[in-house]
This record gives structure tokens, sequence and C-alpha cells, in this order.
């Protein structure tokens, strides 16, 4: 078999650089060449996954098929590669530290001084070694930033890998930030000759520096860099801020990073292909529409909450030559008289997923806005969770209609906490109640869902049974299906044994879907996903009635 290799990526100075973005580009370019690739993302807090963890903080959490928790930078990485990720993908301190106190109670250690070295670091190197599988290059995100005392495991493993698999087979690439002093007018390396100084104290090395900066570096400074932190003078990589994600690996390309980066690890690959992603950028840069979507949630402070679902619509976008304008709109706002203005003037609206009770009443009404004057809608787990309650209430005549985990004394429980459901991937059936651990009452990752034909959901797809992800703990009523069904709701998309609501939408109505899933976790900038593609479609058509002199000319699309 052939020894795979190996890129390590590091982060200095602050946080919020772009390692994931720079790992996922790099993974790109990699396998643009014909290579087999795959990621992996090592954090060093001590939750044992960010599922419990505020997304205004940590960002989203991104799932995986197989349920998996994970840091939205998986996220990032199957967006820009074909790769799918796994819970063998991501590992956190907690995870690795975990695993280490199990096996200790076990009597693995055999009594032995159980240390973070060997022990840790074994383990954290054993987790890197168990996700490489078959593939040629793994590219590996070491969380948080050099000098951080939580990470120094991490660190300190990866040193010992390149002495494990040979140092051919090993790449350490440290993404740093070189700023830009306007009062000088003159770029600043101190701090990257810092952070290079900190983890070559570690024992790390740097093969090559990314150099986040909002301006072209010179040769002088590139050479100064290459000086003063023991690269090659190539090996100073210019990363300057770009207007869209997806110009990253191009701009990399341009650099030659990719060809250092064959070099060092001596790999011969064929030719990038890249075509695809300068048609991609053409579409983003050159859009012949715009739409307006108003997106009404609690987490719109921070758009890192909502990464994937941002992207997914910015690639149904693409996919009609349309650049996707996003209003943020806190549904607590709406809930105030006269709120609904805050999304009068949007071509669709859309209600994504969420915890807990705040701004509920509000996102409600924006539904209730989207179905009385026909705007296209779509709503995402809690979404389609409310826009039940909405259609419950104000069509089906139940007044007090809502989901128990707002009102446990609801005489109307549409939504509910199912008890009894089946895992269609364990094969077994699963119990729950209200004392189960707060984790395993979730139901996560992907589930298979049929779909009825002549709908809008058959027709975004275009096939009869898709699998989707999924991130939530209360379901579908099904006591209230055959009422909810004789004043017009329609369930569109069901498990394969008809127990799961997964899909229900409004047919007397342009078009409006709510689904159980999150749809937006499996939308690449080169596939969108079927449902944001329709949205977005709809979201034209909006727009082409309502602002006809912006519509001269035909969709490119």
């Amino acid at each position: 078999m052939r020894q795979p290799k190996f890129i390590f990526i590091t982060g200095g100075v602050l946080s919020s650089l772009g390692k994931g973005l720079a790992a996922a580009s790099i993974a790109a370019l990699m396998e643009s060449r014909g290579l087999r690739v795959t990621l992996q993302k090592l954090d060093p807090y001590i939750n044992v996954d960010p599922g419990t963890m505020n997304p205004l903080q940590h960002g989203e959490v991104f799932v995986t098929d197989d349920g998996a928790e994970t840091d939205l930078d998986l996220g990032h990485y199957e967006r820009f590669t074909h790769v799918c990720m796994s819970k063998k993908n991501n590992f956190t301190s907690g995870s690795i530290y975990y695993s280490v106190i199990t096996k200790e109670r076990r009597g693995d250690y055999l009594g032995g001084t159980v240390q973070v070295i060997p022990h840790i670091t074994d383990e954290i190197k054993s987790c890197i070694r168990g996700a490489v599988d078959d593939f040629d290059l793994m590219i590996v995100e070491i969380g948080g930033t050099v000098g951080d005392i939580e990470s120094l495991p991490f660190l300190e493993a990866i040193r010992q890998f390149r002495n494990d698999v040979g140092r051919e087979n090993v790449l350490y690439i440290h993404v740093t930030l070189v700023p830009y002093m306007k009062t000088s007018g003159e770029v600043k390396t101190k701090p990257t000759q810092h952070s290079v100084k900190e983890l070559r104290g570690i024992g790390i090395q740097p093969d090559i520096l990314l150099c986040r900066t909002e301006k072209n570096l010179s040769t002088d400074i590139k050479a100064k860099l290459a000086h003063f932190c023991n690269v090659e003078p190539d090996g100073v990589i210019t990363a300057i801020d770009v207007e869209s994600i997806y110009e990253v690996p191009i701009q990399f390309h341009q650099e030659g990073l990719d060809e250092k980066i064959l070099r060092l690890l001596n790999i011969w690959t064929r030719t990038p292909v890249l075509d695809p992603w300068e048609q991609l950028i053409h579409r983003l840069k050159e859009p012949a529409y715009q739409v307006r979507i108003a997106i009404v949630g609690k987490y719109i402070d921070l758009t890192e909450s909502y990464k994937s679902l941002n992207e997914a619509l910015v690639h149904g976008g693409a996919a009609h030559s349309t650049r996707v304008l996003l209003d943020y709109v806190d549904s607590e706002n709406v809930e105030k008289e006269g709120g609904e203005a805050l999304i009068e003037g949007a071509d669709a609206i859309l209600i994504p997923g969420g915890f807990g009770q705040r701004g509920v009443e509000g996102k409600i009404k924006a539904i209730t806005y989207a179905r009385e004057n026909r705007v296209p809608f779509l709503g995402i787990c809690l979404g389609m969770q409310l826009a039940t309650v909405e259609f419950a209430r104000n069509i089906a005549g139940m007044e007090k209609a809502h989901s128990m985990e707002f009102d446990k004394h609801t005489p109307y429980p549409v939504i509910y906490l199912m008890r009894e459901w089946f895992d269609y991937k364990n094969n077994q059936t699963i119990r729950r109640d209200e004392n189960s651990d707060f984790g395993g009452t979730m139901r996560l990752g992907a589930y298979p869902c049929v779909l009825e034909p002549q709908t809008f959901a058959s027709q975004a797809y275009q096939q009869p049974e898709i699998s989707e992800r999924h991130r939530h703990r209360y379901e579908f009523n099904n006591e209230f299906r055959d009422i909810l069904a004789g004043h017009g709701l329609r369930f569109s998309g069901l498990s394969p044994d008809r127990n799961l609501v997964e899909i229900i939408e409004i047919p007397d109505h342009p078009w409006f879907l709510g689904c159980q899933f999150h749809p937006e976790f499996k939308s690449r900038p080169m596939e969108p996903h079927p449902l944001f593609k329709a949205f977005v479609g709809k979201a034209l058509e909006e727009a082409r009635k309502k602002r006809p002199e912006d519509f001269q000319k035909e969709c490119i699309c």
C-alpha cells in the first residue's frame, strides 16, 4: 500500500484567519489534480463535540451523514471537495481525553501512569491515522492559535508525526497575519515572525506560510519573511482578501501554492482542472439578476451561525445566474406591532432551524405573511414545525396549537417528542422521553425519505427517494395528520415506513414547503441542492412579477 501524504495546517497571531477555508481550498486544488484527498479538524476545546455550544460563540453545528455534530469547517471541506465527512473527521480535546480516560478505567494501560505524552498524543495520532483510509493526501487542520495552552498536545502530536511516517510524507503550513498599517502605509511582518518563533519553540518548522493580508506582498516583504522565518522564498504565499470564498483555490493556484506542495511532498499529478471554479466565479461576479430573501431567525447577529444556509442560497442563486441578497431579520422584532414591514420587500421568506422559545411567535407571524401574501416560503427544521403550527392555528381552527417544545400543555400538540421511531442507519428502534440524555433525544444524520409524485418536492428533486441529514428533537404528531390533510396541508415527503413526516407543502400556493431535515448541509457550489435551486427560482419569478423592468434580458441559466 502506498504511503499517504499529510499536510498539517496551524494558525497564528489571532483566530478567524480562515484556516478552514485554506484547508478546503488546498484540498480542492489537489483534488482538481486527480488526487484522492480527505480532511480532518482537530479542535482544542474541552467539549466532546460542538452540539450543545451556543451558535453565537461557535457558529453553526455541521452534521454529517453518520450523525456526528461537528465544527463548521467540515462544511467548507465538503463544499470544496467531493469527500463526505464523518465522525472520524472531527475530534476535540474533550473527545480525546474522554477516550483515554475510558481506556484507563477499563484497565487498558495495565496500571501505568497515564500522561499527556505519550498517551494523549498517541490517541491524537491514532485518530489521524484512523481517518486516512485509502486516500492519497490527508489535510489536518489544528484549531485555535499557536500559543494557546489547550492546543499544545495537538501540536506535539503532529510534531511527532513527521518522525513516525518520514519527513518526505509530512508538510507543515502556517496561516498567519501580515497586517497593513494605514497610518504608515506599510505591511508589518513582526506578528508573523513571533508566531513562527512560537511554533519553532514547540519543535515545528513551517514549510509554507499562508499570509492573510489586505495588500499584495511585495518580493521584498516575502524575502524578509522567508529570511526571518526560515522558509524558502517561494514558500511565502499571499493569501489576500477576496470577494468570494470560492476564489481562494484560484488565488492559491496563481500564487503557485499547489506546485510548491507537490514539490515538497514529491508528488506527481496532472495539470489542475480549474474551469468549473472559474465558471462559478464568473456567475457569482457577473449575475444577470438579483433577488432579496428574508431570513427570519434569532441568531442573526453572527452569520457564521447560518454558514451552510448562506452558502446554499449562494449556490442556488449561481444556478440561475442570480445574486441572492440576504436580509437577516430578528424574529423578535417581527413579533412587534407592524413587524411585518421588515419582510414586506422580500422576494421570498426563509425560516431556518434553531432551538429555544425566543422569537418563535415572530417566526409564526412571518409564516402567516408568506402564506397569505403568496410569497415563496421555505421552512427548515424548526421552520417546518412552526409552519405546521401556523397552519393548524389559522387554517384548521386549532387556535392554541403549538409544539410541545414550547407549550407542554397545548390542547393541540401538532409537534411533539416522538417516543419511538425506527433508526434506518443502525436498523433498530429508538425509544426516548424527556428524561433521556440531551443529545440522546436527537434524530441525527442521514435518513431516507420517499417523495409523493407531482409535488413541489418531487419537481425539485426529480427522483422518488432521497436521503437528507437531520438535527432535531421534536417530530410531527401523526394524530393530526388526517385533519390537517383535510384542510389542505400536503405531506409530500415521508419515511419509508410512512411514520415520520419529512416534508409538508401548501399546494394552493406558488411555492410553500417545509422540510424536517437540513438540506443546506448537502449543497455544493457546483452541485446546488435541489430545494435551494427551486426556492431561488421561485424567488426569481416573484421578483420578475414585482420588478419587470429588471428582467428585460432573458435568463442565461
